[in-house]
Parts: C-alpha cells; structure tokens; sequence
C-alpha cells in the first residue's frame, strides 16, 4: 500500500475511532524502540508471519532517519542455514530484555509456546505491544493482558488487521509522532512523500 492510498485511506476513517487508535498504537511503537537499544523484535503466529509489516517497517526506518523501527522478524519455524535475517526463531524472544521491544501481531490464536516466550519478555523486562483480529479471529485475552499496548481490530467491510498494519507502519514513520528518546527530527513532508512513491520495493522480503 503506497502512500497515496494509505492517505485517502486515513480520509476514510478521519474522525473515526479506528484512526485514532491506530495513531496511539503508532505513537506508542515509535516511542518505544531506543537508540543504540536492542531493537525491535516482531512475531506473528504458527499460522501467519507478518512478512508485510516486516517490509513496510523496514522502509519506514529507511525514509524517516529511524533505523530503531526496522524489525528482526522471528519465525516460528526458521531455518539456521537460510539466509541470516529470515533464521531468527522464537529464542529470540525468550532472550529479549529491557530495552528492547517486541511487537505480536496475531490475526489467530498464538499458542502456548508463543504465550511462553512472551511472558518470559515481559518479564525480563521487554515493551511488549499487540495487535490482534479480536475474539471472532481466535484472538487471546492472556496475550493482551500481557501487553503494554495492545490493538485490537475487528473485521469489518472497511478496515481488517492487513489495513491496520498498513497505518501503523506509516503512522510510525511520520516525524509528527514523538521521537525516540534521546532525539528528534525534522523532515520535509513532501520529500519524504515523493521517496515513498519513488522507491523500489524491498528486495530482502
């Protein structure tokens, strides 16, 4: 989804509860990953591997100056003889701590061993932070109870957890949002919108 369309998108939903929510969600995320920090770390299901949010985030952090946003994907599955940014398994996430973030986004049940991991970071001390389809797609009220910032998105004919990842990456990126800690940035709007329809995709997704 290019910046064209997530903005007419946003005109859609102006007003709206979802929007707002999306931009706190956004805010929270952008805020969260440190400077010289652990990173971020983003996990989906056994069922569903945000790939997308993965490429979205990683072109996010190119064009904003905010290389704290780009993710290490953990796999549920990964493979050490792949290539390095695609063989992260779910260790990783037992190891997290402070500092560090980690972003579920689970459109179906996690599972126990996912539950696992994530209480073991929060408990080490890692921001954990949520996005989910709701009740109707399997969603888990243990994980966002373990979550300091949790969205959840109910399908509806407008706006699906695809969408919602959409806005949040881009929410994520914008300079309006508050900075990481430690510094702030200043970046003309419409360069940054002219970068974004100029780009190539992402080739490492």
């Amino acid at each position: 989804m290019d910046a064209v369309r997530v903005a007419l998108l946003r005109e859609v939903l102006a007003g709206t509860d979802c929007l707002a929510a999306t931009r706190r969600f956004a805010g929270t995320l952008r805020s969260s990953v440190v400077p010289h920090g652990g990173g971020l770390l983003l996990v989906g299901t056994p069922a569903y591997e945000p790939w997308h949010l993965a490429a979205h985030l990683v072109d996010e952090a190119a064009w904003s100056g905010t290389p704290e946003l780009t993710p290490t994907l953990v796999r549920h599955e990964a493979h050490p003889g792949g290539p390095a940014h695609l063989s992260v398994g779910l260790g990783r996430i037992e190891a997290a701590r402070r500092g560090e973030t980690l972003l579920v986004v689970a459109p179906d049940a996690p599972g126990a061993r996912l539950l696992e991991r994530v209480h073991d970071a929060r408990t080490a001390g890692a921001t954990v932070l949520t996005l989910d389809g709701g009740d109707a797609a399997g969603g888990d009220h243990d994980l966002r109870a373990m979550a300091h910032e949790a969205l959840t998105v109910p399908e509806t004919p407008d706006v699906d957890l695809d969408t919602v990842q959409h806005l949040v990456s881009a929410a994520a990126g914008e300079n309006s949002l508050p900075a990481p800690r430690g510094r702030r940035r200043f970046r003309d709007r419409l360069s940054r919108l002219a970068d974004q329809l100029t780009a190539p995709p992402p080739a490492r997704w």
